[in-house]
């Protein structure tokens, strides 16, 4: 009895100790500042947007903010769950995918694009120079911004009925005026074009290949092109001018910006880049980040798909943003200190990058107030 006796006060000492050495461990969660949440509130309240979800994620855990409405005919309040157009963020996932098939052995950064195109589709440069697959991702591959016989029957969804035959058509009619990595210059049809060949290079579609190998490998269901029927349920409906407008259809330029998710969702993609989420893209989500390239101003760089942008003062930031008719999006992180943010918003027009880069680093200003 006396040795039972001792071996329970030698467990309520352990116990007591754990508990006290837990309480010294900080445990909150990351959390947006009231002050970047007035400036949420003035930019709905003005009509800038219709409504905003900021997620913000550091090495403590995560906390969302949303205000506003879905729709203007739905006044719903957007969440963590609410799905949103996320636009030209679209291309860090075909630069994910672009690695994450380098490291599986079906690419290479180096293969000429007609390797993988139709033998009947050529593309030259008056150089006679390759176009290659990194420098679709690097955006220097001298291909233009949208290709010349983009003509949308309905503007209000201009991709829609732009097809694979007409890309191959623009590529053949295509005379490369630049050298392939001489010149920085966003391109839409590049991007999308890289997509459109790692479908031809692995026998799946786009969808499916963001499906399998990025959104189910990392844990983000409600990561797709296609829309089930609970996602529609909860889509914000994208506004121009106060109006709203239809959503976007990229068929043949999907790795351009055809995606569409959630701020929790998003919040899961920049854990797995940042390192705070354990998977086996890890490595090829380092390979995206490594600056290649100059991207129009001495300050920032391109990587595969992602932006680097180092101010003079704090952190440098890895990011992306995304424009659809009538949706805007930022995407950004920083290692030192180790912080991630996502601005979803339902409204074109200028956008809300500031916010993003403002939190991730607050030398960086914010727009003045609408």
């Amino acid at each position: 009895m006396v040795r039972f006796s001792n071996y329970m006060k030698r467990k309520r000492y352990v116990l007591l100790f754990v508990l006290l050495l837990l309480s010294s461990v900080r445990t909150h969660s990351a959390e947006i500042p009231e002050a970047m949440m007035n400036v949420v509130r003035d930019r709905v309240d003005s009509g800038k947007t219709v409504g905003m979800v900021i997620g913000l994620v550091d090495a403590h855990g995560v906390s969302y903010y949303g205000y506003g409405k879905m729709a203007e005919s739905d006044d719903r309040v957007p969440g963590k769950d609410t799905v949103f157009e996320i636009g030209s963020i679209s291309k860090v996932f075909t630069a994910t995918l672009l690695a994450d098939a380098v490291s599986r052995g079906e690419v290479r950064y180096e293969d000429s694009i007609e390797t993988y195109l139709p033998k009947d589709v050529k593309v030259r440069g008056d150089s006679g120079a390759l176009i290659t697959m990194e420098s679709l991702s690097v955006q220097n591959s001298g291909l233009p911004r949208l290709p010349k016989n983009l003509r949308p029957k309905d503007p209000k969804n201009p991709y829609a009925d732009y097809s694979v035959e007409d890309m191959y058509k623009a590529l053949s009619r295509l005379r490369v005026k630049r050298e392939v990595g001489e010149a920085y210059e966003y391109s839409n049809f590049g991007v999308g074009l890289l997509g459109h060949l790692l479908e031809r290079s692995s026998g799946l579609t786009y969808e499916e290949l963001v499906v399998e190998r990025i959104a189910t490998v990392l844990g983000m269901p409600e990561t797709r092109i296609t829309l089930s029927d609970d996602m529609k349920s909860r889509l914000a409906k994208g506004h121009a001018d106060g109006k709203e407008v239809p959503n976007w259809d990229l068929p043949a330029l999907a790795g351009a910006g055809a995606i569409r998710s959630t701020a929790q969702d998003m919040i899961v993609f920049l854990e797995a880049n940042m390192g705070l989420r354990e998977s086996s893209l890890h490595e090829s989500m380092v390979e995206t980040h490594l600056p290649r390239a100059q991207a129009g101003h001495d300050v920032m760089q391109i990587g595969l798909g992602w932006h680097i942008l180092t101010p003079e003062t704090g952190p440098a930031i890895t990011w992306h943003n995304g424009g659809t008719g009538g949706y805007r999006s930022f995407a950004g992180f920083t290692q030192d200190p180790l912080m991630g943010v996502i601005v979803l918003t339902n409204s074109s027009g200028a956008g809300d990058d500031d916010i993003g880069f403002h939190l991730l680093n607050d030398s960086l200003p914010l727009a003045p107030s609408p």
